[in-house]
C-alpha cells in the first residue's frame, strides 16, 4: 500500500473524529496528511454525515416514510423548534416514519421489523440463532479452493447487492489474477429506498456474513477485508465489531478493517465505494478496468454484497445444487424487504421469484386497497398492482421494464398520488447524483424541475420527459442516471391519466 494512498485514506476517518467538517477542520488535517486542504474540503463537502455534523435530528423522506407521514413528523419537529434536516433513506424502512439523533443512532417509534421465523431449511435463515462455529470456514480446506468456486457456480447465486451479476465470476476473475495483493471489500452500505435486508442481516446474523467474508477471502487468495458499512448503521456496527471479536479464533488469519461510510447512496455503487475508502469524493471509476483486475489501490479486489455473502456458508455445508433449488423461477431463497401499506414490515426469506401476493402473505397482507408497488426501491420505478401475481426475479420484472434490485420492495395503496410517488423519487436522486456527469447532474434537475411545474398547473411541463430521460439513460456513467428518471416514466406509462394535459 502506497504511504499517498494510506495519508489520503485517514482524512475521512480524521474528519469523523474531528466532529465534521468545522471552521480550521480541513486545514489541520491538511496538514496532518499532506492532503491539500482544498481536497480535504472538497471530500467533506460531498459526504452529508461531515458536512453537516449539527443537522440535529435527521428525518427520512424515502417513500415508505413518506407514505407513513414523515411530513406530518418535520412539522411537528418544526413547530416545537427541534432542530432538524429532511435526508435521504435510512435505511430503517420497517420503521417508517424513521429518524436518527445526532448521534447517529435510530429513534423510531415503530418496532423493528419481523423477519421469517426460524427455519433451518432456509439458507440465511434470519429468525435462527447466530453460531460461531464457522464449520463452513473448515470446510473449505477439504473442498479445496478450485471446488469451492464450482459450487458457487453451481448454486447459481448471483449479486444480491442490486446488479444481479454471478458471484462464481468474480471469484474466479480474482483467482485467477498474477501474485501479490488482494482484497476483499464488503458492501455494506445499502442505501436504496425500501431496502433494509443487508442491515438486518448485520444486527441478526453478523458471523453468517463473516463466515461468508472469510470463505471469500481464504479462496481468492486475500488477507486483507474492508467492510465498508453504513453509518447510520450502529447497531449493525456494533453488532459486526462484537462478532468479529467472538470469532478471532477462526479469523485471526484475516486483517478485517471496518470503514464508516458518511452518507452518500452513491457509495453503493462498487468503484465510489473504492473511491471512498481511498478517502476521495464517492464518484463512479470508469470501466475498465474491473475491480476484479484493479480495484482498491490499484489491486485486485473482490466486491461482494452483504446478503451474497451470507449465502455463502449454506451452499458450501449443503452444495451449489441444493441452494439453488430453493428458488422457484432462479436460484436460491431470497431475503425480500416489504414495507409501505403492509401489516408486517420486514424482511421474509422465501423462494426466489415468488408474487407480491406471496410476499405480502407473509407480511400479513395488505393495508387498504392496493395500487401499486415498487419492487426494487426507488430505482425500480413503479408497477401497477395487476402485476401482483408475476414472478419477483431478475428476467420477469426486467421483462416489465422494472428490475428487482435489492428487493426492496413498497407497496403503495390508492390513497397515494401517483405524481407525488414519482416526485418523491426524482427528489432522492436529484440529492444523491454525485455531480460527476452532465447527464445525471443535469438530467436530474430537469426531471424534478417540469414534475415540479406540472403539480403547480403547468400541463405541457412533462413534454421532453421521455427524450430527457432517454440521454440520461443512454449517457450517464453509473447506474444512478440510467435509472433516475424511472419513477416518473413509470408513473407516466402506467397512469397516464394522473399525467394527461
Amino acid at each position: 500500500m502506497q504511504k499517498s494512498g494510506a495519508d489520503r485514506s485517514r482524512v475521512l476517518e480524521l474528519l469523523e473524529h474531528a466532529g465534521g467538517l468545522k471552521p480550521g477542520v480541513a486545514e489541520q488535517i491538511s496538514k496532518e496528511t499532506g492532503v491539500p486542504a482544498a481536497d480535504v474540503y472538497g471530500v467533506a463537502t460531498f459526504y452529508t454525515l461531515v458536512a453537516r455534523p449539527d443537522a440535529g435530528v435527521r428525518v427520512c423522506q424515502g417513500l415508505s416514510c413518506k407514505v407513513a407521514g414523515c411530513d406530518d413528523l418535520l412539522a411537528d419537529l418544526a413547530s416545537r423548534g427541534i432542530k432538524h434536516e429532511a435526508v435521504s433513506c435510512l435505511g430503517q424502512c420497517d420503521r417508517a416514519p424513521a429518524t436518527i439523533n445526532p448521534d447517529l443512532e435510530p429513534v423510531c417509534d415503530a418496532p423493528v421489523g419481523q423477519v421469517t421465523p426460524d427455519d433451518a431449511e432456509l439458507p440465511m435463515n434470519l429468525g435462527g440463532a447466530d453460531g460461531h462455529d464457522y464449520a463452513a470456514l473448515r470446510r473449505i480446506e477439504e473442498l479445496g479452493y478450485d471446488a469451492v468456486i464450482e459450487q458457487i457456480d453451481a448454486s447459481g447465486l448471483q449479486g444480491r447487492g442490486g446488479a444481479g451479476f454471478p458471484a462464481a465470476f468474480k471469484w474466479r476473475a480474482v483467482k485467477a489474477q498474477p501474485p501479490g495483493q488482494r482484497y476483499v471489500v464488503v458492501n455494506a452500505d445499502e442505501g436504496e429506498p425500501g431496502t433494509f435486508k443487508d442491515r438486518m442481516v448485520m444486527e441478526r446474523r453478523p458471523h453468517l456474513m463473516l463466515e461468508g467474508m472469510a470463505i471469500a477471502a481464504r479462496v481468492v487468495g486475500a488477507d486483507i477485508a474492508f467492510i465498508y458499512i453504513r453509518g447510520e448503521f450502529k447497531d449493525a456496527i456494533r453488532a459486526l465489531k462484537s462478532a468479529a471479536a467472538e470469532a478471532a479464533e477462526h479469523l485471526h488469519w484475516l486483517d478485517i478493517r471496518f470503514v464508516d461510510g458518511h452518507g452518500a447512496y452513491i457509495c453503493g455503487e462498487e468503484t465510489a465505494l473504492l473511491e471512498a475508502i481511498e478517502g476521495r469524493r464517492g464518484m463512479p471509476r470508469l470501466k475498465p478496468p474491473f475491480p476484479t483486475q484493479s480495484g482498491l489501490w490499484g489491486k485486485p479486489t473482490l466486491m461482494n454484497n452483504v446478503e451474497t455473502l451470507a449465502c455463502v456458508p449454506s451452499i458450501v455445508l449443503r452444495g451449489g445444487q441444493w441452494f439453488k433449488a430453493q428458488g422457484r423461477t432462479e436460484a436460491g431463497s431470497k431475503l425480500y424487504c416489504v414495507s409501505g401499506h403492509v401489516v408486517h414490515p420486514g424482511v421474509y426469506e422465501l423462494p426466489l421469484g415468488v408474487s407480491l401476493d406471496e410476499l405480502v402473505h407473509a407480511a400479513g397482507g395488505y393495508v387498504g386497497t392496493p395500487l401499486a408497488f415498487s419492487p426494487g426501491g426507488a430505482s425500480a420505478g413503479f408497477l401497477p398492482i395487476k402485476h401482483r401475481d408475476v414472478p419477483l426475479d431478475f428476467k420477469t420484472l426486467a421483462g416489465l421494464g422494472s428490475m428487482m434490485g435489492s428487493a426492496g420492495v413498497v407497496v403503495l395503496n390508492d390513497t397515494v398520488d401517483m405524481a407525488l410517488a414519482a416526485l418523491w423519487g426524482l427528489v432522492f436522486f436529484e440529492d444523491e447524483s454525485c455531480g460527476q456527469c452532465t447527464p445525471c447532474r443535469v438530467g436530474c434537475k430537469v426531471q424534478r424541475g417540469a414534475l415540479d411545474r406540472f403539480l403547480a398547473g403547468d400541463k405541457d411541463a412533462l413534454a421532453n420527459v421521455p427524450e430527457v430521460a432517454w440521454e440520461m439513460e443512454e449517457g450517464s456513467i453509473c447506474g444512478l442516471g440510467q435509472v433516475a428518471s424511472w419513477p416518473l416514466t413509470t408513473a407516466m406509462k402506467h397512469w397516464p391519466e394522473r399525467f394527461s394535459g
